[in-house]
């Protein structure tokens, strides 16, 4: 789409969306996110004259922390900024972690980011543009360098980026403009935008910078915008130096598919290699940056406590997450370190109800897995026994006769703790779960698992089998069986 710009200020706009999009393919849609202040109103407007209206998509965030914020959306929506200019329109109201130890920007920041994800996802949009400029950009590097920041904090915010964990690329076509630019656009095209009074409020770190600092640094350093984004650009590559040395280690270390870490094989590493594999890991898994001196207390708990034993002495947490050493391994489970591993991943799930009836193949979303149902006849049942016991882990099978699934229809439920079964010959004595997947070395992220229940009674656990306590009364090999097996997912969108 051609325009025209009758300003300097608005060609450096139209320039550099121009530039944004030619990385995009022709008929891709974009979402714009839209606060309904000058720098995303300007945002928006520019990406309407550059792209098109029907490739564009506004989307605004309800934070409700302003007395004001409804106004906002009124203004974002019903009075016309976006809809004058033909673009949808979405909105999303978020409620704000008032958490202890987070900090009201860091929390909405987050709260904004986790709403603008999940629109672009009902949308099916890739690509989402946010309006920071020049002046967000140094106002960034210089809080991390006073917060005593990270090679990864300094690298502030990237023009291009896929977060981890994100299906949406975060672009900020404007990084490279100020603040003062974005402002002469506004008043070129008569924009109108909203101010936000908590900008104003210099009890918050970022507004005291921008308000009390910045501009006597102006007047000593004219030029310290950009040799702000420097540093940031040289410690965004050295960053990615660091990373790739993360990697190169985690091929080493990892084990489950990243979930968990070899103890020996972390601990054969130096002190700044095994710190920089850990930030790397915990980056991996979702979790949010930790404190220096969080990390460099995980390692230093991790070298005392010899691999897979004593790993009940770790006491780090982190995330709502505790550290946890079993079996040599080392992974973060859900909870907190001063409560026992493990054990049961205490998670709510609806029950869900199977009358059985034949099928063949019952996907279970909630535990990314699939119970598969096979019909298997006597004649081939001691067959089938002996190839259960050369079963791989991971796909735990057992048969189970028609009979037994015929009392009363099956249903699934999560473990609450101290449920108890029978493996091997029906009138050995009951197990705990804990114990049995304790025996089987299986680590406590796995046994978050389905457990199959005919009626009251526990039939079937992935990864350990049949309960024999349940079928003790059937005869396998005088009737048709049904072969349980439990497949985890390899593909998780």
């Amino acid at each position: 789409m051609t325009t025209t710009a009758d300003s300097s200020a608005e060609r450096l706009v139209i320039e550099a969306l121009g530039a944004a999009l030619s990385g995009l393919d022709s008929n891709a849609r974009i979402a714009v996110a839209f606060s309904g202040g000058v720098d995303s109103s300007v945002l928006l407007d520019a990406a309407v004259r550059v792209a098109g209206a029907s490739r564009c998509i506004a989307l605004h965030v309800h934070h409700g922390l302003s007395p004001h914020a409804d106004t906002w959306l009124a203004h974002c929506d019903c009075e016309a900024f976006a809809r004058e200019r033909g673009v949808e329109f979405d909105a999303r109201r978020v409620d704000v972690s008032r958490a202890p130890g987070l900090s009201i920007e860091a929390a909405a920041r987050d709260a904004r980011y986790r709403a603008l994800e999940a629109m672009c996802a009902t949308h099916g949009i890739g690509t989402l543009w946010l309006a920071q400029h020049a002046d967000d950009q140094a106002e960034t590097v210089l809080l991390q360098l006073l917060r005593g920041a990270g090679l990864a904090g300094l690298a502030a915010m990237a023009p291009g980026t896929l977060p981890t964990g994100a299906s949406t690329t975060r672009v900020r076509p404007l990084l490279h403009l100020l603040r003062a630019q974005l402002e002469h656009y506004a008043s070129a095209r008569k924009l109108r935008w909203i101010d936000d009074e908590s900008n104003a409020d210099t009890r918050y770190a970022r507004n005291a910078l921008r308000h009390q600092v910045m501009p006597v640094l102006a007047v000593h350093f004219p030029g310290y915008r950009d040799a702000l984004a420097r540093t940031a650009a040289h410690s965004a590559s050295a960053q990615r130096l660091l990373d790739t040395l993360a990697r190169a280690d985690m091929e080493s270390a990892s084990r489950d598919e990243g979930r968990a870490l070899a103890h020996d094989v972390l601990l054969a590493l130096d002190d700044d290699r095994a710190l920089n594999l850990l930030r790397y890991w915990m980056r991996t898994l979702g979790f949010v940056a930790a404190s220096s001196a969080r990390v460099a207390d995980a390692l230093r708990q991790l070298r005392e406590v010899a691999a897979g034993q004593d790993g009940h002495r770790l006491r780090i947490d982190h995330a709502g997450h505790a550290l946890r050493s079993y079996r040599g391994l080392v992974y973060w489970e859900a909870g907190d370190s001063s409560e026992p591993a493990d054990e049961t991943a205490l998670v709510e799930r609806e029950i869900s109800e199977l009358a059985w009836q034949g099928q063949e193949i019952w996907h279970l979303p909630q535990w990314r897995g699939t119970f598969v149902f096979a019909m298997v006849d006597a004649a081939a049942a001691s067959d089938v026994a002996d190839a259960t016991h050369a079963a791989p882990r991971n796909e735990a099978c057992d048969m189970v006769p028609v009979s037994v699934l015929q009392r009363v229809s099956l249903s699934v439920r999560a473990r609450r703790g101290g449920e108890r079964m029978r493996i091997g010959v029906p009138n050995t004595p009951s197990r705990t779960l804990k114990n049995l997947f304790q025996e089987r070395g299986i680590p406590a992220w796995k046994r978050d698992v389905p457990l199959l229940y005919v009626g009251d009674e526990l039939l079937f656990v992935p990864l350990i089998g049949v309960n024999r306590g349940t079928v003790r009364d059937a005869s396998p090999e005088r009737e048709a069986c049904v072969k349980i097996v439990w497949r985890e997912d390899l593909l998780i969108a």
